[in-house]
């Protein structure tokens, strides 16, 4: 391929969302900046109505209730209990984007309330819980759709078809990298407005006193997720997967630094190795003790191949063939950027809910990147190789 730019645009990418027919009620259980966010998404499709906002935060949910009244025709419901939202027969589909301790019994909740389901990575917290989902999937004819956006993006489906081209030739090493950097603390956060703490720690093992520092951070806290690998890692490792063509892992390693976030029991620098019965390595770095970057220069793909490496970042894609390694044969730059693959992966799932065809990661890919993450954390906790059986779908050390 000649060097050249990649343009993303194209009749499909630019029309508008969908006809004013085909309505969809939604539902939004989790209102916190990424659920508000996606639900603003939801609402560019003309035939999308938000009918019912829950959180167990009195200002997410007044900040979403208005965010979400401000398109004509919207005028949710508030609900401060989840099972209520689901009980509403006019609801369609739910997005889920609670904190990842709540995912596994509300998607299981929502499957049997006969919603369809948007709901945010990480999956789930176990790999127990995993194969819940996947079976409870397969068991049903609800559409569900993982929010790994990669899935949907075009930079990665076109980095997906480069290596199955064979034009990189044999990869036996993926190597990926993701650098930021949260250890300043700044002032200490104070709710805003009455929180149900109890509710919001829902089916949390173990119970805390209410911390404010936790529930506005509660990425970091091990009860409720787990740490910033798991948050990134599931978006790489599924990227990872998309590209290879992968299958779920043999095997995970992983090394770590003590947490030195304030108030955090994750690391914030972690190494992941994991191997994949189609014979390569997929090694993920994630420092997030590291300097800023700009967004678009915060993560990076290299795949190894033994005919050339190709680099798939946020927003650019290169290819460097044998012997010309200085200079890229291949060059590749999304004009509408990443965040556009937020838009593609909603449309997806609304087109698949009008259509009832499977969406583009389900369930059961949402638990393949999970796994790894997961796999990794039990490998910090027990210091050694954990190896995934998949005919029994469970875990060996």
């Amino acid at each position: 391929m000649n060097r050249r730019t990649f343009l993303l645009t194209s009749g499909a990418a630019t029309a508008a969302f969908g006809a004013a027919s085909d309505r969809v009620s939604l539902g939004l259980i989790g209102a916190g900046g990424r659920g508000t966010f996606v639900m603003t998404v939801f609402q560019k499709d003309p035939s999308v109505r938000v009918h019912a906002v829950c959180d167990v935060y009195e200002p997410n949910l007044e900040q979403a209730l208005s965010t979400a009244s401000k398109v004509p025709g919207n005028a949710p419901r508030a609900y401060r209990d989840y099972r209520k939202l689901l009980e509403d027969k006019s609801i369609d589909a739910v997005l889920i984007a609670t904190p990842e301790h709540w995912h596994h019994r509300m998607v299981l909740d929502a499957l049997a309330s006969g919603k369809d389901v948007y709901v945010e990575k990480p999956l789930c917290q176990t790999p127990e819980q995993g194969v819940e989902l996947v079976a409870a999937e397969a068991s049903s004819k609800n559409i569900i759709q993982v929010g790994m956006q990669r899935r949907s993006y075009d930079l990665y489906l076109e980095g997906r078809r480069i290596v199955a081209s064979g034009a990189l030739g044999a990869v036996r090493m993926v190597r990926s990298w993701w650098l930021n950097n949260y250890i300043g603390d700044g002032p200490a956060p104070k709710l805003k407005g009455p929180l149900d703490w109890e509710q919001w720690q829902g089916p949390a093992v173990r119970r805390r006193p209410l911390d404010p520092n936790v529930f506005f951070n509660w990425r970091y806290a091990a009860d409720y997720a787990g740490g910033i690998v798991g948050d990134q890692g599931a978006h790489v490792y599924d990227g990872i997967h998309l590209l290879m063509n992968a299958s779920y892992p043999l095997a995970v390693t992983a090394a770590a630094g003590r947490p030195h976030k304030s108030g955090a029991d994750t690391p914030e620098s972690v190494v992941v190795t994991a191997e994949y019965p189609e014979d390569f390595l997929a090694v993920f770095s994630i420092n997030y003790a590291a300097m800023h970057y700009k967004s678009r220069n915060d993560q990076l793909n290299q795949l190894d191949g033994d005919q050339a490496r190709m680099d798939v970042g946020r927003e650019d894609l290169r290819v460097y063939r044998l012997g010309g390694e200085e200079q890229p044969a291949t060059d590749m730059r999304s004009e509408k950027g990443f965040s556009y693959a937020t838009d593609l992966h909603v449309r997806n799932f609304l087109e698949c809910v009008r259509s009832r065809k499977s969406p583009t990661a389900p369930m059961r890919l949402g638990f393949q990147a999970a796994l790894v993450t997961q796999l990794a954390n039990m490998s910090l906790r027990n210091g050694c190789r954990m190896r995934w059986n998949d005919t029994l779908k469970t875990v060996e050390g």
